[in-house]
């Protein structure tokens, strides 16, 4: 039968020189530390949308925008493509290739060079069907090749939802850190009206005579320090912004947008259970991205190895062959051919050597990489949970501390008007009091923008 070099290429089940994949043990503790208590109610992260994380309708639609323009993200998707292609490529290498060629061709050759000496006009047509060097893959080089290119796709998936993930994340922070600037420009915007009111005073006392002029240089310099650090607010503002720009992609015109909340109602969702290290194994996009990473380069040793066994293909056609164009096609008209290569370098100079060390020092880069982000996965999770657990004992503490420093502000302002205290007693209370009302709004904004790092460190936020 004509057709068996086909049906024996189809069958052959080649046999693979990849080293057995065993995933490497994650260099992290069991658990996670003992602080990650897990509330009543808990959801996984992964489970729980990022719009029902959320509760502020601005920033569900800023991030909507986000994940919708951000280019680097357009970037991440269209690699996923690119990748996706090329995996069909390297499969398509495990099957031949059938293509359909047609040759015509008219020659003549003058009388002088032919044995009759007269001239000859010939013609040739062919219709052929046929396989071109399709390598018969016994060691599984072609397979391997394709099993790598499957797994380098696989890790693009995985690293475009890593993407999105952080997109998310910083999308939020970002948003938060407006949030928290917004309300420390008001603070400060108050403040500076304060001072100004009472370095008025300050003048007019001066030039009563009932003053020196240290206390209304004073005055001046408490004006000063808060026109300096609401000037820093501001530069700080118009960089979030920008950030902000950037990230979604383009200016926003923020009258469309729903009303924003303060830092006091920006809820999200705390009930999040934290689970085991392990669970981010396969939670975490970009845990997953290093692990296809490391199977692939797994399957470029295989590759790598079967380069030292001979590679041999085969070739064959079946077709028509005739003088006549009108007279091409018919049984008698039939023609084939098969046949079979062989290759193997024999002195290469250690090219293939190198090629094979090459893919296990890539193997190892691989599986130090992958252990590193299981550790840092870990570390992203065990911070943002130090955080949830001793940024809110901050936020009690600080609220206690500006009480404690409004009432001190009042009683120093009491003495001076009574003579019992000069105004650097005044100063120092102002400048307490500013700094700490300034700390409890920072740490407020600390607080929500590690609650985001904790649900995204947790692998959620990869639904809408």
């Amino acid at each position: 039968m004509r057709s068996w070099p086909l049906l024996l290429a189809l069958a052959l089940g080649a046999c693979s020189l990849a080293p057995r994949y065993e995933q490497p043990v994650p260099p992290v503790a069991e658990t996670f530390p003992s602080y990650s208590v897990t509330p009543d109610g808990a959801v996984k992260a992964p489970q729980l949308s990022w719009r029902d994380f959320f509760n502020d309708a601005r920033l569900e639609v800023v991030i909507a925008k986000a994940l919708a323009n951000n280019r680097d993200l357009a970037v991440s998707v269209a690699q996923v493509e690119q990748a996706r292609a090329q995996y069909r490529i390297a499969r398509s290498a495990q099957l031949p290739n059938v293509g359909l060629e047609g040759t015509g061709a008219r020659a003549r050759q003058p009388g002088d060079v032919t044995a009759t000496g007269l001239p000859i006009t010939a013609e040739s047509y062919d219709l052929d069907l046929g396989i071109s060097a399709f390598e018969l893959d016994f060691w599984g080089r072609v397979r391997n090749l394709s099993d790598a290119a499957r797994y380098r796709y696989l890790a693009s998936v995985e690293g475009q939802r890593a993407f999105r993930l952080s997109l998310i994340r910083q999308v939020a922070i970002a948003y938060m850190t407006l949030r928290e600037n917004g309300e420390r420009i008001a603070l400060a915007e108050r403040t500076l009206a304060s001072r100004r009111e009472g370095l008025e005073i300050a003048r007019l006392r001066l030039e009563a005579g009932v003053t020196s002029s240290a206390d209304y240089d004073q005055s001046v310099s408490l004006l000063t320090d808060a026109q300096t650090q609401l000037a820093e607010l501001r530069r700080t503002e118009a960089v979030a912004i920008n950030l902000l720009t950037v990230l979604i992609g383009g200016p926003v015109d923020t009258s469309t947008l729903p009303r924003a909340l303060p830092l006091a109602e920006q809820q999200m969702f705390d009930r999040l259970d934290v689970g085991l290290p392990s669970d981010l194994l396969v939670n975490r996009p970009d845990i997953m991205q290093a692990e296809a990473q490391l199977r692939a380069a797994n399957a470029d040793i295989g590759a790598a190895r079967a380069a030292y066994f001979p590679r041999i293909s085969l070739t064959g056609a079946t077709g028509y062959a005739s003088r006549e164009l009108n007279d091409l096609v018919g049984s008698d008209r039939q023609s084939w051919s098969y046949g079979a290569g062989i290759v193997l370098p024999l002195l290469d100079w250690g090219a293939r050597r190198g090629q094979l060390d090459a893919a296990r020092a890539q193997r190892d880069i691989a599986a130090a990489t992958y252990q590193r982000t299981v550790q840092g996965a870990f570390q992203d999770v065990a911070d943002a949970l130090a955080g949830r657990r001793y940024i809110a004992d901050q936020i009690t503490a600080q609220e206690l501390a500006v009480a404690a420093q409004e009432r001190l502000a009042e009683t120093a302002r009491l003495r001076y008007a009574n003579g019992i205290a000069i105004y650097l007693e005044v100063l120092d209370a102002e400048r307490n009091l500013f700094s700490a009302q300034q700390s409890l709004l920072q740490l407020r904004g600390a607080n929500l923008r590690n609650q985001v790092s904790l649900y995204i460190a947790l692998g959620g936020g990869q639904t809408d």
